[in-house]
């Protein structure tokens, strides 16, 4: 009677670790490497990958080195590669065969500048964005690789020039002096939302502390500002090999980067979201009283008379 109770259970154990085997996903495989200029060979740091049917993704470090789980979903997936100023770049990969050493070449996107000629006209200065000093309850806080991106909207149909600056209200919380990247856009994506960069430059700036507006000079790039307005976007960025997580039910929580405040003073939704390997998302939440949840960033620009 025990012999057979003993056997039995070693039938239960060997049939529950066979469930536990069965129902258990395997580790996805690997897939690391470094990015780089096709012409110079050059490393492009802080380049976006994305796995186009399992919608992951990751961030390049400073090195344009990368490491990302390979697919689950199918049996085969795209490795998108986006670079700020590149052509995007699509390598096959697939599941469950790991990638180690990769390197993937892109090459630089020709760009057509317009000039902007001033004829008998003066050149000033015009402020766009948000015109208070004083920011609302909340925050906007992201991961690596995303951005948010607020509408500078040219209200009055002045003539527009060249880009002077933009600036961020940095929160006083969080890590202000960690890195970021400035980008800007046209705003001819789906339902008018970020899409073509017209800053190709990488401009990684730090604030020296938070809790005050941060302002980042463009003038070094001659950038040509879009008649309707456009959007500028902070995209947080990787720190050399420091992450950190985020636990918002934790109230001791380590927030990764920056914090940028929000400003209600408008009455539309002027700010929008980007995940890697999800795209735009616009930000709709308001008030009460209608006042909408933006993103505290100005520019100047030359105002031409």
């Amino acid at each position: 009677m025990f012999q057979r109770l003993f056997y039995f259970a070693l039938f239960l154990c060997a049939a529950s670790g066979a469930v536990r085997a069965q129902t258990t996903s395997p580790a996805p495989a690997m897939l690391a490497g470094k990015i780089i200029d096709k012409a110079t060979k050059e490393p492009l740091p802080f380049t976006s990958l994305s796995l186009k049917e399992d919608q992951t993704g990751a961030l390049s470090n400073e090195f344009g080195v990368f490491q990302l789980p390979g697919p689950l979903k199918n049996e085969t997936d795209s490795l998108i590669v986006m670079a700020l100023g590149y052509e995007h770049l699509a390598i096959p990969v697939q599941r469950g065969k790991p990638i180690a050493n990769m390197v993937l070449e892109v090459n630089r996107r020709a760009i057509a500048l317009k000039e902007v000629t001033v004829k008998g006209g003066k050149v000033k200065n015009l402020a766009l964005g948000a015109n208070t000093n004083n920011p609302g309850d909340g925050l906007l806080q992201g991961q690596p690789g995303g951005q948010y991106a607020f509408f500078v909207k040219n209200d009055k149909n002045k003539r527009l020039g060249n880009i002077r600056s933009v600036s961020f209200y940095i929160g006083e919380n969080g890590f202000p002096r960690e890195p970021f990247r400035v980008r800007l856009y046209k705003p001819d994506g789906n339902y008018s939302s970020p899409n073509t960069d017209i800053l190709t430059d990488n401009v990684v700036v730090s604030a020296p502390k938070g809790g005050q507006w941060y302002t980042v000079d463009l003038t070094p790039y001659n950038v040509t500002a879009p008649e309707e307005g456009f959007f500028v976007a902070m995209e947080w960025i990787v720190s050399g090999d420091k992450f950190f997580n985020t636990n918002f039910m934790d109230d001791n929580y380590t927030p990764y980067g920056q914090i940028m405040r929000p400003t209600f003073e408008f009455k539309e939704s002027r700010t929008w979201t980007y995940t890697i390997a999800k795209g735009w998302t616009l930000l709709t939440m308001a008030t009460a009283a209608g006042q909408h949840y933006n993103a505290m960033i100005k520019a100047e620009v030359d105002m031409i008379k």
